[in-house]
């Protein structure tokens, strides 16, 4: 087992250099042609530091620079690999036609500028440009209240990149909402809470109320930060209970399941959960993965909201988690069970969305008997 593992750590590391070679040639063909650029190392090192940052932050946690640098670079990587190869052929086909190559990689060259600088500038719009999306539900639930409005956030990945303006965002947004109840269903901060608690981000939470409270859950990056107690216990203090396979009873009005993340393999099940509630009265859950949905439905769960999925984030990638969770994004109806996966709110690695977008959702519940 061992052994596999070695061996398909050696093949991945192989295949992520080959591609790091292969967009140094491509970005030194254009220099050399169009600049007449003949010192290859600068280059070199460039492309280096771009394609290691990454992996060098996650031991230099407290030096930006490289997380900065990296998770741009991951975004640019992907955008490459797909690109990079219709370039090329495309200077072939130019030259087929009678093009000189320089032409052709010059002209190709400036297009594949343009593309970038677009993909760029489009992504960083959507990620930091939240929405509100709007959902309007009925549960046929006995209960004091006629409704109630719901704000949900999942995917802050609160850290380096989205930072202190990025929250204040969220919260003027949820102030605009006005929720009866706030809900944070994972990954609130991104892997170490230290610069979360260095940008006194977690003062800032406290912004984020509503009369029926405002409540959250772990998501995996919580997990992989490996301070889960430290976190749990600021956000404790700023009055936002992190839910670990929890249920409340709010107001006598609703039940509020907050389960543990999938990575936890040791979390409770959506039944033994959801038997300490009283099934007459609505029953909410918060479940950072949408993997347990059939589970949710079987429990008695009425509401489910996750995250998780960032719908991909960056396109194409939303056809693999299409294929990868029942629903990857929007909303669901089986049976009892109204399912909402949000795109979350935040980002992971480059703060770029193509083909999603940061969003808020307010939930509009009518109680009907």
């Amino acid at each position: 087992m061992k052994v596999s593992v070695l061996v398909r750590s050696i093949l991945v590391v192989i295949l992520y250099n080959l591609f790091v070679l292969y967009i140094g040639w491509n970005a030194w063909m254009w220099l050399h042609t169009m600049f007449e650029v003949e010192n290859k190392w600068i280059l070199t090192v460039i492309v280096v530091f771009f394609a290691y940052s990454f992996i060098i932050s996650r031991a230099f946690q407290q030096v930006s620079i490289f997380k900065i640098v990296g998770s741009y670079w991951l975004g640019f990587i992907q955008y490459s690999v797909l690109l990079l190869p219709i370039s090329n052929l495309a200077v072939y086909i130019l030259t087929l036609l009678g093009a000189s190559l320089s032409t052709a990689i010059d002209s190709i060259g400036f297009f594949m500028i343009a593309a970038f600088l677009f993909i760029f500038a489009y992504g960083t719009y959507n990620a930091y440009s939240p929405v509100v999306r709007k959902y309007t539900i009925s549960l046929a639930k006995k209960t004091n209240r006629k409704n109630l409005r719901i704000a949900v956030a999942s995917d802050m990945h609160f850290g380096t990149l989205s930072g202190k303006k990025h929250l204040q965002r969220l919260i003027t947004h949820v102030q605009k909402i006005q929720p009866d109840l706030i809900l944070l269903p994972g990954d609130i901060i991104d892997d170490d809470p230290h610069v979360f608690f260095k940008k006194e981000m977690d003062s800032m939470m406290k912004q984020l109320k509503a009369p029926l409270g405002t409540y959250g859950i772990l998501g995996n990056h919580e997990y992989y930060g490996g301070k889960i107690p430290q976190f749990v216990e600021r956000m404790k203090e700023m009055n936002i209970p992190i839910l670990m396979d929890e249920v409340l009873n709010i107001g006598d009005s609703l039940y509020l399941i907050g389960r543990k993340d999938k990575t936890d393999k040791k979390r409770d099940s959506f039944f033994d959960l959801a038997s300490e509630t009283d099934r007459s009265l609505p029953v909410i859950a918060m479940d950072h993965q949408p993997l347990s949905l059939k589970e949710a439905e079987q429990a008695g769960v009425d509401l489910l909201l996750c995250g998780h999925t960032h719908r991909g984030q960056m396109a194409p990638n939303h056809l693999i988690t299409k294929r990868l969770f029942e629903i990857d994004w929007g909303y669901k109806q089986t049976n009892q069970l109204h399912t909402i996966v949000s795109s979350g709110f935040g980002f992971w690695g480059p703060p770029l969305r193509i083909g999603s977008r940061s969003e808020i959702i307010q939930i509009d519940i009518s109680f009907t008997k």
